[in-house]
């Protein structure tokens, strides 16, 4: 199944600060419209913000992005988590009606995140869906693993009329990354894993490329 590109849509879930590399970052999460009942991607981090303050988190909600996009929370049939970081599962609590799709490696290690409150992941009626592996997840959309960042890390392939669209979570972080023109630094558990998920990525020749911290999408130039 091939969706139009625009059924993927990007939310904004706020800003956070990288004190030990003096940057600031947006932080993104992706709902994907499809025919079966509407996906997201990501949630970004939760609340209270003060579990967070060192990041100077700025305020935003998952629920409020999507009804800008006519999406209520409880329309949401499924969420992929790229991993258990703090910004990439903190509101997951808004959607226990779904089943939160991650890979085994990365569940079973949550608890060493530091910086992941577990009340984010461990709320009553949480369910979370194990995976080993690559998978498809609905018709057209399925997750690709991609270690490095952390260990059980995953990206999201979505089939599209103009071709493979990625959400790379924290696969790739810029555009410049992904064109080789940024050197691979910033938070990696396993660097020679990351560089090969990335090569990964590149051979996949995608159509679009859509990034947790990166507010610009790529694609091919030409």
């Amino acid at each position: 199944m091939a969706l139009p590109p625009h059924a993927i849509v990007p939310l904004n879930l706020g800003h956070i600060w990288l004190a030990d590399m003096s940057l600031g970052i947006p932080v993104h999460g992706f709902l994907i419209k499809h025919p079966g009942g509407a996906g997201l991607v990501d949630t970004g981090y939760g609340t209270p913000l003060e579990l967070i303050k060192d990041y100077r988190p700025v305020n935003a909600s998952v629920a409020e992005e999507l009804r800008k996009h006519d999406v209520d929370p409880s329309d949401v049939r499924w969420v992929i988590n790229s991993h258990l970081h703090f910004d990439h599962c903190g509101q997951n609590a808004v959607f226990p009606q779904a089943p939160f799709y991650v890979q085994r490696a990365e569940y079973e290690r949550r608890h060493r995140y530091a910086d992941t409150p577990a009340q984010w992941l461990d709320f009553a009626g949480a369910h979370y869906e194990l995976l080993d592996g690559e998978r498809e997840i609905v018709p057209g959309v399925r997750v690709i693993t991609t270690p490095g960042h952390t260990p059980g890390h995953q990206s999201v392939a979505v089939d599209t009329t103009a071709g493979p669209a990625l959400l790379t979570g924290d696969a790739c972080w810029t555009v410049k990354m992904f064109e080789g023109e940024a050197p691979l630094e910033g938070m990696m558990e396993d660097i020679p894993s990351f560089g090969q998920s990335l090569d990964k990525l590149r051979r996949l020749r995608p159509a679009a490329i859509h990034f947790c911290h990166d507010n610009r999408t790529w694609r091919p130039s030409g």
